[in-house]
């Protein structure tokens, strides 16, 4: 455990946000992420950058960042480019998994925390490390979990803060997701729409124009969940709803969050929170990876059995069309673990089984 100590003034009654990173063999996109985080223009937050067992050297990166010795990389055109890097050194504590589940109260209070989380826990494992961490910590009223592959306007946290201060019933709240490297291009209005009898779901607002005006009312009356690129929760969700499930590994996480809570909290969209994503909508087609493609079906149908088992027969027979469509494309490696995925088994593919780790890195950019 290290950490290098600097006084927090902060004025009292604002709400506290500890902002969840997931990095995993990705400091580079991390460091303009936490670079972009660090500019915000609200006053009582925290970082958490959930590590998952990187071996890129994310670790030794980002500390060598915090303490002024490694500025952040981005392409020229980059939006973090239209800023100054913020001062240095930042106050950080490392801390491993152990430490983070048994010793949260007595740790110090900095403004960066970068917590190992000991293996590669997917996604849902990795954030729920920081989110464990951060209630542990017992003073957290607000959780904020983001993308590594993020960059935030200045004034993105205090939007969001704001439009769920405005509806209290509201237990998660989105943000409008700009096309990193076209922001004029909108990738997601907060959410997505999910249809069950299919078991796809469909970003809103995908692919419109960023300078459009906005009716919050109508997304969020369409909006089935929030997607899991920038999700802000409230405590009490946390409390009574508790964490995202962690069976899926990758995919399906945030859509399970939220029908876990139907009846009883309220999805809200913040259009003046206004964050950069450099992957694709976390509604895009796995259809790069095989791994990836793997993953998203068979949690499509753990899915569907899980939390709407009434929908199971028609998204069975959705599975006719996949295979009919990876034909057309030519793929014949998938056709395997597909089948195995509708006969409920595992695939013995050893073409498929070593992608996995290419799966984890294009999960990591897409979601």
């Amino acid at each position: 455990m290290a950490a290098t100590c600097m006084d927090l003034i902060e004025p009292k009654g604002a709400a506290k946000v500890y902002i969840v990173v997931l990095n995993w063999n990705g400091w580079e996109d991390t460091l303009a992420c936490l670079e972009s985080i660090l500019r915000s223009d609200y006053p009582t937050f925290r970082v958490i950058v959930c590590d998952n067992a990187s071996t890129d050297g994310s670790p030794e990166r980002i500390k060598a960042w915090a303490a002024g010795k490694l500025e952040s990389l981005s392409a020229p055109a980059g939006i973090e480019r239209r800023y100054s890097p913020i001062a240095k050194p930042i106050a950080c504590l490392e801390i491993t998994r152990v430490e983070a589940q048994t010793a949260a109260h007595s740790l110090p209070d900095v403004q960066l925390t970068l917590l190992h989380t000991g293996g590669n826990l997917g996604y849902a494992g990795g954030n729920n490390m920081g989110l464990r961490y951060a209630l542990a910590r017992g003073d957290a009223d607000y959780c904020w979990v983001l993308n590594n592959d993020l960059v935030i306007a200045p004034d993105a946290l205090s939007r969001v803060v704001e439009r769920m201060a405005e509806q209290p019933e509201a237990g998660l709240c989105g943000s409008v997701l700009l096309d990193y490297h076209a922001p004029d291009r909108i990738q997601a209005l907060g959410g997505a729409i999910y249809n069950p009898w299919l078991g796809t779901h469909r970003a809103i607002g995908a692919g419109t124009s960023a300078g459009g005006k906005i009716d919050r009312e109508a997304v969020e009356r369409r909006m089935s969940y929030v997607i899991g690129a920038a999700m802000f929760v409230s405590r009490r969700w946390l409390d009574e709803i508790g964490l995202l499930c962690e069976d899926y590994f990758l995919y399906f996480e945030e859509i399970d969050w939220a029908i876990r809570s139907r009846g009883r909290f309220a999805l809200a969209f913040a259009p003046r929170s206004r964050v950069y994503h450099k992957g694709g909508a976390s509604t895009g087609r796995p259809s790069q990876s095989p791994a990836a493609d793997y993953l998203a079906l068979r949690n499509r149908l753990r899915f569907t059995r899980n939390r709407i088992p009434w929908a199971l027969p028609t998204v069975w027979l959705g599975f006719l069309l996949v295979l009919a469509n990876r034909l057309r494309r030519g793929q014949l490696d998938r056709i395997i673990p597909i089948l195995a995925i509708m006969l409920g088994r595992t695939p013995n593919n050893r073409p498929f089984t070593s992608s996995k780790q290419s799966a984890g890195r294009w999960h990591e950019r897409q979601t």
